[in-house]
């Protein structure tokens, strides 16, 4: 089957087939599109904008389609980035975002934080679905790792002794918040669309 994901984004398509593809879906994403326009996330939470992601694509290409919000909120710092995760200090790399939360948490004890992702879903007759999963842990001190990507190498998982960016992608994915999203969904699309061919 068929699914269309809302992203150009490499590192969440990989991550999407490295799920879906094992039980016999057939991954697309945007970058195959060549006249898609994105349309603006103006939503004011991780459900709102990753239904609007997904009812732009599907509008565009009519075929089950898929997108997903998420980000990192942290606690002392009023829940911040948080549905601003990807556009925080817009134009500086990840490396220099990580460093600037945890510069600014120096002194802090409070140093709880916490990934959102919601993962929408547009089914076949247009219906909207969201599938939520949260990973909760602490920022770091200092970042620490390369399996990851984006806020993961200052994501500190105390069970692990880890940071997000140390698992391995099946540790990862197992926790994830996007793990969870994606088993939520994933046991929707097998009771929706298991029997169809």
């Amino acid at each position: 089957m068929d699914i269309m994901i809302a992203t150009g984004n490499k590192n969440k398509v990989r991550e999407y087939k490295e799920m879906l593809e094992p039980l016999g879906f057939t991954v697309h994403d945007t970058s195959e599109l060549t006249d898609y326009i994105e349309p603006v996330e103006d939503g004011t939470t991780f459900a709102e904008n990753a239904l609007i992601k997904a009812r732009g694509v599907f509008d565009h290409v009519s075929m089950i389609s898929i997108a997903d919000d998420s980000g990192l909120s942290i606690r002392a710092l009023d829940n911040e980035p948080g549905i601003h995760s990807a556009r925080y200090m817009e134009g500086y790399g990840y490396p220099e975002k990580n460093r600037n939360l945890i510069e600014r948490l120096k002194g802090c004890d409070d140093r709880f934080a916490w990934f959102t992702c919601d993962i929408a879903l547009i089914d076949h007759n247009g219906q909207p679905h969201v599938f939520e999963g949260i990973m909760e842990g602490e920022i770091a001190y200092e970042p620490a790792g390369s399996n990851g990507f984006g806020y993961d190498p200052i994501f500190w998982l105390g069970q692990y002794g880890k940071t997000s960016a140390q698992l391995t992608p099946d540790q990862k994915n197992a926790i994830s918040h996007r793990g969870q999203a994606t088993r939520k969904l994933l046991e929707f699309l097998k009771k929706e669309y298991d029997n169809e061919e």
